[in-house]
């Protein structure tokens, strides 16, 4: 059965939508769209998750209104969760999929979660129904690679029995809800009428603009576009601050006034680039066979990133010495300040820096167990009773005195009133994150060291040396 346009008017009317993928973004969607008044239900494989949800709990705590936008629709009858995504695709007539797509270590593009999700929503995948695909994907993987999987599973035809499109997911983790109202929404479907109907959906579930584009292919391309601007950035940033480095300046500082020409947005440098995102997406460009010199800035930049870990030690070897032996504190390992989430965190490539150095590495993070530290292969630095940044005794731990530096690598407001005082031995602080107190860590006799900005003493450093 064919698609009519009266069917695509009617789409968004009183709908059940179904969101696939409960994590850190598609229950807030969930909560979202049944604020508006859909009833939404919401598909995941762990059936902790579906448990919670049914319950009126968000398994996401640090959302801010989540918690509470959980329980009332749940409460209203509005959001129901369940594992078995075909029987509620059956009963949907939109179905938004926000299922994530990685990278391995080789830096190729993982489907398995997404392709297993369509296979499940092509098997229950109804005529007339709308599927949005919000998760970042590789141009033309909505169009191509999932529109097969829909078809083959459904044995529907897609834009003639089923409407497809892409809208990527443009939101932060922390602000979401906010996210939702104030940045527009980017919508392009595989044909005219898959269009119409996306859009009209997302005019009933949120108050942002919306922005139409020519093609599934088109929006797909937007998103990967915003995060490799932001990691070319970056890169930028951190070559401007190598070279702020060997000549003694202060990078922020240039930085800052360069920014107040309208047309200058440079970003700010550090020690890596983390999260579901930027480290990520640059990879969906780079994938397959493109002619050279196609998108070598990006390729670039992704290295310049990721060898921040290394000239980060670099810096600290110019004032410790040899690290070979030696004990190294790593504040954080999220991804991002006061984010509990490590996904592609740069703290990994400065943890593995560090051992290549010889290094014993120890980590502190206030939002992460000591046995989640461990789960994520650190090694927790110990709290003891005296307060949250102690070091115990216990176990294979390293005493207080041990340790000869220290690296901010995520700034979380908790790190604002950490006792630096606690390490008599430590002889330099790398402020990973241009974050800390600078006059409060030398006034402990410790240098304070922070990437392209100069030391207080005014001298430059070459090839890390002073």
């Amino acid at each position: 059965m064919s698609i009519t346009n009266e069917d695509v008017n009617a789409i968004s009317k009183d709908a059940v939508v179904v969101v696939v993928g409960l994590g850190k973004i598609g229950l807030p969607l969930a909560v979202q769209y049944a604020q508006h008044g859909h009833r939404v239900i919401g598909c995941d494989t762990n059936p902790q998750v579906v448990s919670a949800v049914n319950k009126g709990k968000s398994h996401i705590l640090e959302e801010p209104l989540l918690e509470e936008g959980v329980a009332d629709v749940v409460a209203c009858g509005l959001l129901s969760a369940t594992s078995d995504t075909a029987e509620a695709v059956r009963q949907a007539r939109i179905v938004v999929v926000i299922v994530p797509v990685a990278v391995n270590a080789r830096h190729e593009i993982v489907f398995d979660n997404i392709d297993r999700a369509t296979e499940a929503i092509g098997a229950g995948l109804q005529p007339g129904t709308l599927v949005i695909y919000e998760t970042t994907l590789p141009v033309g993987a909505t169009s191509g690679r999932l529109a097969r999987q829909l078809e083959r599973h459904s044995r529907l035809t897609a834009g003639r029995d089923f409407l497809l499109a892409f809208s990527p997911e443009r939101v932060s983790s922390g602000s979401i809800f906010r996210d939702l109202r104030l940045y527009p929404k980017v919508v392009g479907g595989i044909d005219k009428r898959s269009t119409v109907a996306a859009v009209a959906f997302y005019r009933s579930v949120l108050d942002a603009e919306i922005i139409t584009m020519a093609s599934a292919d088109d929006a797909e391309f937007v998103k990967l576009i915003e995060t490799t601007y932001r990691d070319v950035n970056i890169a930028l940033a951190n070559e401007l601050a190598h070279y702020a480095d060997a000549h003694g300046l202060d990078t922020m500082a240039a930085i800052a006034a360069a920014n107040s020409q309208p047309y200058s947005h440079i970003h700010t440098p550090g020690v890596g680039v983390g999260g579901h995102c930027i480290p990520v997406y640059p990879y969906f460009l780079l994938a397959g066979d493109l002619p050279q010199p196609v998108l070598t800035l990006p390729r670039s930049a992704r290295a310049i990133n990721d060898a921040m870990a290394e000239y980060a030690v670099q810096r600290v070897e110019a004032i410790t010495g040899s690290l070979a032996g030696r004990a190294v504190l790593m504040l954080g390992v999220s991804y991002r300040g006061d984010v509990r989430e490590t996904a592609f965190t740069s703290a990994r490539l400065l943890q593995d820096a560090l051992l290549a150095h010889g290094a014993s590495v120890y980590v502190d993070d206030p939002l992460f167990e000591e046995a989640e530290l461990r789960a994520e292969g650190y090694i927790p630095y110990g709290r003891d009773k005296s307060g949250p940044y102690g070091c115990d005794k216990s176990g294979s731990h390293e005493t207080r005195e041990e340790i000869c530096a220290i690296i901010l690598q995520a700034n979380h407001r908790a790190y604002q009133s950490f006792d630096f005082s606690q390490f008599p031995h430590c002889k330099v602080v790398l402020d990973g994150r241009m974050a800390l107190d600078r006059q409060k860590i030398e006034a402990l006799g410790m240098r304070y060291v922070c990437i392209g900005r100069p030391d207080m003493d005014g001298q430059v450093v070459q090839g890390g040396e002073k």
